[in-house]
């Protein structure tokens, strides 16, 4: 049987300051009061006040400089990343991709290698095959996706890409289903799919960045579009 959690005062002081935080009390930037007038303000003692600001400074909402004091960092705690793509729409999801591949498409026209180019044509070869599944598709169009985020060479895009890519997965197979014809699946759609990302890719190739970024985006901004 389940029995009620008791919430320590530590626990209630955080939520305490984290509310006068996210009411507009103290900006980014500002320096909180310190524990003798926190504590008689939030009804407990120093150490309990000490806790609860190393929670809020683990949470991203404060900053502890050592002979400066407290410091706010930001307004709200951020929620966990699987959390937010969990929430998110189809369409929400499509333009993160955008946000994030389009970028990566322009450096990769830059910074690509002759390896990268093998790779990305490896997999534009695998993205498409007879009999395909909705999933098996998804599985081979974020393998090749990935193949371009790879060539812009950018740890913290990539590393966004690998994190996106459940959610992305799991919307872009729930949009394949909405779509019963006409999908990337068909064969009557799925040259002109191939197409725009072997341009993709060529582009890449030859190193012109504008156009890379410009087909990225207008291939996602065509999958947002189709959800109208």
């Amino acid at each position: 049987m389940k029995q009620v959690q008791r919430t320590s005062l530590a626990d209630q002081a955080a939520r305490l300051l984290l509310e006068r935080i996210r009411s507009g009390e103290w900006q980014i930037g500002a320096k909180l009061p310190g524990e003798t007038t926190l504590g008689p303000q939030l009804g407990v003692g120093r150490s309990t006040v000490r806790e609860a600001i190393r929670q809020l400074a683990g949470r991203g909402v404060l900053q502890t400089r050592q002979g400066a004091g407290v410091f706010v960092t930001a307004l709200d705690v951020s929620e966990d990343w699987d959390v937010v793509l969990r929430q998110a729409d189809i369409a929400a999801v499509i333009e993160g991709r955008i946000a994030i591949e389009t970028e990566a498409a322009a450096l990769a026209a830059q910074r690509r290698t002759a390896s990268d180019i093998r790779a990305m044509r490896r997999a534009l070869a695998q993205r498409i095959t007879g009999g395909q599944t909705i999933e098996e598709y998804v599985d081979t169009d974020m393998a090749m996706h990935r193949t371009v985020v790879a060539a812009a060479h950018n740890n913290v895009l990539l590393e966004l890409f690998d994190g996106f890519v459940p959610r992305v997965r799991q919307a872009m197979i729930d949009m394949l289903n909405l779509q019963p014809a006409g999908t990337p699946c068909d064969s009557d759609a799925s040259g002109n799919d191939q197409e725009a990302h072997a341009a993709l890719v060529q582009a890449i190739a030859d190193r012109e960045p504008t156009a890379a970024a410009q087909l990225s985006r207008a291939h996602l901004a065509s999958l947002k579009a189709a959800l109208a």
